[in-house]
């Protein structure tokens, strides 16, 4: 393996942050921002900073199990809120972030679990309250002074949002680990089975999403027996949530057929989004949303869990709430966890989706940079992006990442593949992840703490840690990148390598038409570890950057297709000629795991 000098990249990065630096952003209303046109920091309220300590409990009094608190354990809450992120925009806006993804913060369940094995609705998946913020993060008005003071700063605002589940309340009496009991076996039309009595007469089945037929849905004990157990009968807000027969009461999705659309997600109450009045009531609780706060965008859970009769109504509906206040660009985002591109483009064919997380490009990623597959997966993903609805422009606008709170840390996943990796090899590998997040097609998406080199031990609650200091034992015995320090201490300086090269890498994609909003020619691949080349295009004026990545630990030597001639200009890493070789041909030169972005010739 080639040895990359321990100060190699530490120079490199200098020189780019100062060019990049001398290059300063055009001035633009926030409003008028694409989607494309943003870098998004995605971050857990409850894990980012605690300002204001007398929050932390909720407002409740008792033990954790009552509270939901305890800052020492990863399953419970710690204290975060949004006076915390309201004091470090200037730190999100440092790293180059145009918009924030909130975690949800609407009031959640505090406890949910069986008996000794509890925990928290920190994360905000476990709602009771659509409508107001959970106490644990603040009040509303904390909410509308954040967006308030983040527009100030030209910085969007997402909100989080679950439409497909409740929080775990309704109860079935024959079970408490209730198995799923499918439309057939169990119509809706019998109570407990094909040969139980008749109940709901002239139901014609959840498929026909009319008011009428709807209105003959009366019973909801066709499969179980649902009930809201004593002192929960109004837990949810607003209060025709409390009714059982607004859920499908089917028991535990198994994730597959059917049931991914009409099972309990791991228990949660799965709200029946094909009667029309859910349908009416979403719309009106999250159109509230934007009419109050002025919210820029929706990443939405378990968009696949849903029907897709749901999404077509309550999408362009959220797009016209949108319009009507002033927010032209409004930015909607569907959780679908599935790295087929097929699987993704659906969403934006059939359910409406105007964009998707792009789980295909973050196992793209993870296959050759945290892996050793060759260069030519890229190949491939970007040749499907055809299949999206609205062709090859919609990827522009799919929020790209390579790690986050579900699934885990990029940094994890490269010492997870490469355990004998040392410190400088796993900071290259993530470095050039992070190239390619910033400069391939979709919205760079960075999950808070992985510009501070967070190392998590695998997926959901071990790779929430705390940016404030932590008291959780596992989180403060992770070897973190790019730094000496444990998450027992604060994570908000702007010295570490990878911050920084966030930051270089930010303000030089939104200085460039061709990374935000141009067309990708893949110029060259490999069937192994090597080079990925891509040429992007000025939309306007046709000005060629070439990006080249390499997933290898050797250097190459290559001469790269080019379709504009001229003088180049290197604009970050390092590794192109600074002319072409000769007319439609350019020499590129990378270190190990090595990238470069370069300007080719003038606008045309």
């Amino acid at each position: 393996m080639a040895r990359w000098g321990r100060t190699g990249w530490r120079r490199a990065l200098a020189a780019v942050a100062a060019a990049a630096l001398a290059t300063p952003v055009a001035a633009q209303s926030y409003r008028d921002r694409l989607p494309q046109d943003e870098v998004i920091y995605f971050l857990l309220p409850d894990r980012f900073d605690n300002g204001d300590k007398s929050n932390d409990r909720g407002g409740l009094n008792g033990d954790r199990l009552v509270t939901g608190f305890d800052p020492t354990d990863k399953g419970f809450y710690h204290g975060g809120d949004l006076k915390g992120l309201l004091r470090r925009l200037d730190y999100i806006q440092a790293l180059g972030a145009t918009a924030v993804w909130v975690g949800p913060i609407f009031r959640n369940k505090p406890v949910q679990g069986p008996a000794g094995h509890e925990s928290a609705g920190y994360h905000g998946y476990w709602i009771t309250d659509f409508e107001h913020v959970d106490p644990h993060f603040g009040i509303d008005a904390d909410f509308k002074t954040l967006v308030d003071a983040a527009h100030a700063r030209g910085i969007k605002v997402y909100m989080d949002i679950i439409v497909n589940h409740t929080a775990d309340v309704i109860r079935y009496a024959e079970c408490d680990d209730c198995a799923y009991r499918s439309r057939a076996d169990y119509p809706y039309t019998r109570k407990g089975g094909v040969t139980g009595p008749a109940i709901n007469a002239g139901f014609a089945g959840d498929a026909v999403v009319t008011a009428a037929n709807f209105a003959k849905l009366t019973d909801p004990r066709y499969a179980y027996t649902p009930f809201v157990p004593k002192g929960g009968e109004h837990a949810k807000s607003p209060e025709w949530l409390n009714d059982p027969i607004f859920y499908h009461n089917r028991g535990n999705s198994t994730f597959s057929g059917e049931s991914s659309t009409t099972g309990d997600f791991f228990g949660l109450d799965d709200l029946m989004t094909e009667n029309p009045r859910v349908v009416s009531g979403m719309i009106d609780i999250f159109g509230g949303w934007i009419d109050r706060f002025g919210i820029d965008g929706f990443r939405i859970d378990t968009a696949r869990h849903v029907n897709p009769e749901f999404w077509q109504a309550f999408i362009p509906a959220m797009q016209a709430r949108a319009r009507a206040r002033n927010i032209p660009n409004f930015h909607i985002f569907g959780e679908v966890h599935d790295s087929s591109p097929a699987a993704l483009a659906r969403f934006t064919r059939v359910d409406a989706y105007p964009a998707v997380l792009d789980f295909g490009l973050r196992q793209a990623v993870v296959d050759t940079v945290a892996g050793t597959r060759g260069t030519d997966v890229f190949e491939t993903l970007f040749a499907a992006d055809a299949l999206y609805g609205g062709g090859p422009d919609t990827p522009l606008q799919l929020p790209t990442f390579t790690g986050n709170h579900d699934d885990g840390r990029f940094a994890t996943e490269v010492r997870r593949a490469f355990p004998k990796a040392g410190d400088e090899e796993v900071m290259a590998r993530v470095m050039l992840a992070d190239a390619m997040l910033m400069t391939l097609r979709g919205v760079p998406t960075i999950y808070a703490g992985d510009e501070q080199g967070f190392v998590g031990d695998g997926g959901d609650q071990d790779a929430r840690e705390d940016m404030f200091p932590s008291r959780v034992p596992s989180y403060n015995d992770n070897r973190l990148i790019g730094t000496a320090t444990t998450t027992a201490t604060a994570h908000f300086g702007r010295d570490n390598p990878l911050f920084r090269q966030i930051a270089t890498l930010a303000r030089l994609r939104l200085s460039t038409p061709a990374l935000t909003r141009g067309r990708q020619v893949m110029r060259a691949r490999e069937e192994k570890p090597g080079l990925l080349a891509i040429s992007r295009f000025d939309p306007t004026t046709g000005q060629e950057v070439l990006v080249a990545f390499n997933t290898a630990t050797t250097a190459l030597d290559r001469q790269v297709e080019i379709g504009t001639d001229g003088a180049v200009a290197t604009l970050a890493g390092a590794g192109c000629a600074t002319k072409p070789s000769a007319p439609g041909s350019l020499r590129v030169r990378l270190a190990p795991l090595g990238y470069a972005v370069c300007r080719i010739g003038a606008a045309r």
